[in-house]
């Protein structure tokens, strides 16, 4: 009886002679006739590789749990298929729930919803929706949400089971996000619990023996996209001058001799874009062509500079600069025809022995390759500036196998209260990474004896930080300076407001960026510009914008912290904890702040060891320098002790986010078992000195508060300003 409900609904869509008939059909989502729009995109779709597969793929989700679609890009999985579900959970009258499909990008979410709301004829925020992280979209009424991959696993925290969907869709799974990782891994058991629940997974072909060695036996429905563009294969890789150089002169070969059409070059590091981006714009601006102009554009998601105008505009060729892995960012830019592939990626190795980030530069998967060259179209061309028999992987490193899983492992604690106690990996984390992430949350306090979640454990998972933030913002309950706690923790999550100028305008934004920069450090700098955008927000002569543009600052990033700030308020207004009036720029604020930092980041605190700026970390004994992009980065007179928020072994081995801190402030905050436990050193001995004697070594001298024209960053009376 399901099954011809369903071949109803399909046929009463796929058999409509849409050109000729002048009955006038209802949308089953909504009840109302059908949009001449509808039609157009209808035929659209019946044109894509995945249309030819509906039956098949219809008949797989009545008669099986799981079903696994493996395809190239463009095949058109990512919007047909969710649709596909939402008719199977209609034909059932939503009996088992609703339908989720999970993304890794939150530009390629929103940009699906919109386009599959548009291809149902209904209205986005509905019966198709969308979730991000801190920004939400949907109703109760919604019968297909796309969300984040970490949207959905915290949405498990309180459905454990997620009761109110009937249809999980997994996508881009071969990309092995540590949120997808725990999704395929959680949903084992759900599926059990849940009989009637249906579980699609679309990957890419590479992808497929891992995951039938995980699932075992399952149904596999194979998508063959479009033919592939002309591909070009360079002689072979060298170092990144090679690749870089070679890179760039394509671009501009192929805007001085080749057809219209947009280029997007993929590269590996944010720099390299910074530099190819600035060589473009200066050689392209030198052209005398009759043509296009060309105009580099960076597309950084790590930045926050990934939101694409996909407009095509006459006499322009786009130059797409990106570091992003994957090609999902580009879907929906219709003039592309050229890819420059350099073949190599940029990933994050963290070390749990010295608690940092690595910075490696490594070839792509062949996964990645393949999407690479589908983005040019079968009209187009991709140039691999590497050897066509090179050596790639089938698939990228399980994000999981290389991240700090330290709020993975805060997260399934919260799920063993739910209920959930076991998750089953595709690839079993690291038994050291295992081991530091639990040390971590002991110091944390985030653990009772027994290893379970304490009460302040609980509440850290409540809040979507790392697990030092939260525990950071729970203490600054205590020392009644949540408000700036607040702006804080929503700027580091946020992408850096700080813009990158061209280089012939460094200097003028450093000297934007002095202005607003703090004497007690980078954290509270982060306060000032945050304050100063809501002044100029809000002020009734200002625009934000223009001010944005004159302190080079982005309003995307900006915006995004406010969007923050407001979601962690309500979380702490919803458990029911205070949230304390603004008092920045008053001495016993300025004091309870860094005690709060201290009580979520007292790990990360380093004492500099000599005259040349080295500071040594006490809890590895490594070395590194403040990074340039500091308020102290530029200073002679640099602090003895600092805070910092980040530290990554690259190129320059540095820190970043660094607040002056004092011995006896980490001594007050530190756990007493945290100190006993650190590696011997100088360091340790100069506190255990001051512990024992309560007497500290001269510290070295601060820099005097920067003054400002500004009005929101004048001195105020009473040692309080609304920003100092």
């Amino acid at each position: 009886e399901l099954s011809t409900d369903v071949e109803k609904l399909s046929d009463s869509e796929g058999t409509k002679d849409i050109d000729s008939d002048d009955l006038l059909q209802l949308n089953q989502f909504d009840g109302l006739p059908f949009s001449s729009r509808y039609y157009k995109l209808l035929r659209e779709r019946k044109g894509l590789p995945v249309w030819g597969a509906k039956c098949e793929f219809m008949d797989s989700l009545i008669n099986n749990q799981i079903v696994m679609v493996p395809g190239t890009a463009k095949t058109g999985q990512s919007t047909q298929i969710p649709q596909w579900c939402a008719e199977f959970c209609l034909s059932t009258q939503y009996q088992n729930g609703m339908v989720v499909c999970t993304q890794v990008h939150q530009q390629s979410t929103v940009e699906l919803a919109l386009r599959v709301a548009d291809e149902m004829d209904v209205n986005i925020g509905h019966e198709v929706g969308y979730s991000i992280p801190f920004q939400t979209c949907s109703s109760a009424d919604t019968v297909l949400r796309y969300y984040t991959d970490d949207v959905l696993l915290r949405e498990m925290m309180s459905d454990p089971l997620l009761e109110q969907y009937g249809v999980v869709v997994i996508d881009r799974v071969q990309d092995r996000t540590v949120s997808t990782d725990l999704l395929l891994g959680l949903l084992k058991d759900v599926l059990l619990a849940r009989p009637e629940l249906r579980l699609v997974i679309l990957t890419a072909p590479h992808s497929t023996e891992t995951l039938l060695r995980h699932y075992g036996s399952i149904p596999q429905i194979r998508l063959e996209g479009p033919q592939l563009c002309e591909v070009v294969y360079g002689s072979g890789r060298g170092g990144v001058k090679d690749y870089l150089c070679s890179a760039i002169r394509l671009a501009l070969e192929i805007h001085q001799n080749q057809d219209d059409g947009d280029i997007v070059t993929f590269l590996a590091t944010e720099q390299e874009i910074e530099c190819a981006h600035a060589i473009l714009r200066r050689e392209g601006a030198s052209f005398a062509l009759p043509h296009d102009e060309m105009v580099p554009v960076s597309v950084c998601p790590e930045l926050g500079h990934c939101f694409l105008d996909h407009s095509e505009e006459k006499k322009i060729r786009k130059v797409f600069l990106t570091c992003s892995p994957s090609a999902d960012l580009f879907w929906a830019v219709p003039a592309i025809r050229f890819v420059i592939d350099a073949g190599v990626q940029k990933r994050y190795v963290y070390n749990p022995r010295i608690r940092a980030n690595s910075i490696v530069i490594r070839p792509i998967s062949r996964s990645q390759a393949e999407g690479r060259k589908q983005l040019a179209g079968p009209k187009g061309k991709c140039f691999c500036l590497y050897q066509e028999d090179a050596s790639l992987a089938a698939e990228s490193i399980p994000h999981i196998l290389e991240s700090d899983i330290t709020s993975t492992v805060l997260f399934l604690k919260r799920m063993e209260i739910a209920g959930l106690s076991h998750c089953d990996f595709i690839d079993r984390p690291d038994p050291e990474s295992l081991m530091q992430a639990l040390e971590e949350l002991d110091y944390l306090a985030a653990l009772d004896d027994d290893g379970n979640l304490s009460e302040i454990g609980i509440i850290m998972s409540e809040f979507p930080l790392e697990p030092q933030m939260a525990k950071t913002l729970l203490a600054s309950c205590e020392f009644d300076c949540v408000s700036e706690v607040l702006t804080i923790a929503a700027m580091l999550t946020a992408p850096s407001s700080f813009l990158i100028p061209p280089v012939e305008m460094s200097q003028k934004a450093l000297l934007c960026h002095q202005k607003l920069q703090h004497a007690e450090g980078d954290h509270f700098t982060l306060i000032n510009i945050f304050n100063a955008y809501k002044y100029a927000q809000e002020g009734p002569y200002s625009n934000v914008e223009r001010w944005c543009e004159e302190h080079y600052l982005s309003l995307n990033a900006l915006h995004t912290a406010d969007a923050i700030r407001s979601e962690l308020t309500e979380i702490l207004k919803r458990i029911e904890l205070p949230v304390s009036l603004p008092a920045f720029g008053s001495k016993s604020n300025i004091v309870n702040i860094k005690r709060a930092l201290l009580a979520g980041f007292f790990m990360q605190v380093a004492r500099v060891v000599d005259g040349s700026g080295n500071y040594f970390m006490l809890t590895h004994k490594h070395v590194a320098q403040i990074h340039p992009l500091s308020g102290y980065g530029t200073e002679k007179d640099l602090p003895e002790w600092v805070l910092y928020h980040e530290h990554t072994l690259s190129e320059n081995n540095c820190i970043r986010t660094v607040s002056h801190i004092s011995a006896h402030e980490f001594i007050q905050m530190a756990p007493q078992y945290f100190y006993y436990n650190l590696p011997p050193s100088e360091s340790k001995d100069l506190l255990q000195h001051i512990m024992d004697h309560g007497s500290a070594a001269p510290s070295k001298g601060k820099r005097k508060l920067q003054t400002s024209s500004h009005p929101a960053i004048e001195e105020q009376p009473n040692e309080r300003c609304t920003i100092q």
